[in-house]
């Protein structure tokens, strides 16, 4: 059994509190800097558009100005999405004693696996949340040691999903590539190209007695180039606008699309990583499918050569990607 205390046992045990390491800074706690009764309406984007031009500029202004939106009639059916949900809400409910089998290795440098601790959490706060990431493409990345077997379907629910992602994920580069004025692979290329690496997450929210103090995630962008997520319907995405947090207005079925830090980098800044966190609720567990397009680790990236010049030099260092997320989980200065 793995030495790790997992949130799920602390929400069975609770009762009406929650301990310290959960209680957020006041500068941080929902109930007091969520903006309420309002709801964002991120940009949403039919993906069914067979015009061209209008999808580019649509996912072009959407990636800078709000890092973030919802893309509907993506092609991916819903019993898909489906099936990726109920296998892990299944998993997520077997006793902790079989979770614990796919639990990450202590000291290792991989993501991968069963858990709760993620990044270096300052003052020793933690989030209110456990979770399993394993990666699901390209085949010889995939470790299937961290997949569950149980339930059985899930392997072929997951394998299934993957498939379905690669037109979006095409067509998402593709938009983004064209709306700074690059060609339509360049963006792709420049980010792992056939090597990019999809890293799935399940974030599992208990239910918390004090959801006012309380955060699933604490604020962060992604680490990755794009992150492409589904959820369960129970509220508690939020993302910072005009210098506020908004709960985000979610579609059923659609997929909320974040900029990560490798396009803001790519862009030289020309496209912004979302600032979100995620919150949680009273009496219902919330739970999260983002899949992280991440470079293969030792893949170099930086900004685009085509969008450096005098007028707009270089605004980020260029580094492995590898470097880049241990410098980010470890805050450590970019």
């Amino acid at each position: 059994m793995g030495e790790e205390i997992r949130v799920h046992d602390i929400a069975l045990t609770s009762g009406e509190t929650i301990p310290a390491a959960f209680i957020r800074p006041e500068n941080e706690q929902p109930g007091i800097t969520t903006v309420h009764g309002e709801t964002l309406e991120v940009p949403t984007i039919d993906f069914s558009d067979d015009n061209e031009e209008k999808l580019v500029r649509e996912v072009a202004k959407a990636a800078r100005d709000w890092g973030m939106f919802q893309v509907v009639n993506h092609g991916i059916p819903d019993e898909v999405i489906s099936r990726l949900q109920g296998v892990g809400k299944e998993f997520f409910e077997l006793p902790r004693a079989e979770k614990e089998t796919y639990a990450k290795e202590p000291g290792s440098k991989s993501l991968e696996g069963y858990g709760t601790k993620l990044q270096k959490e300052m003052e020793g706060k933690q989030g209110w949340v456990d979770h399993l990431f394993h990666k699901i493409w390209p085949p010889p990345a995939i470790n299937y040691k961290f997949w569950p077997q149980n339930p059985p379907s899930y392997r072929e629910a997951n394998k299934e999903y993957a498939k379905h992602l690669h037109g979006v994920v095409d067509k998402l580069f593709k938009s983004l590539s064209l709306g700074v004025g690059l060609k339509d692979d360049e963006f792709k290329e420049a980010a792992g190209g056939d090597e990019l690496v999809y890293l799935l997450k399940i974030n599992y929210y208990p239910p918390c007695p004090r959801p006012d103090l309380a955060l699933g995630v604490v604020p962060h962008t992604d680490m990755c180039a794009l992150t492409i997520l589904v959820s369960n319907l129970v509220k508690g995405l939020q993302a910072f606008k005009d210098g506020h947090w908004y709960d985000v207005n979610y579609i059923p079925n659609a997929l909320v699309i974040h900029i990560g830090d490798q396009i803001e980098i790519i862009s030289n800044g020309k496209y912004k990583s979302v600032l979100h966190r995620s919150t949680v609720q009273k009496e219902k567990a919330r739970m999260s499918w983002p899949v992280f397009l991440e470079p293969p680790p030792d893949f170099v990236v930086g900004p685009h050569p085509a969008l450096v010049d005098e007028e707009n030099p270089p605004k980020f260092n260029t580094k492995k990607y590898s470097d880049y997320v241990y410098c980010k989980l470890n805050k450590i200065p970019l």
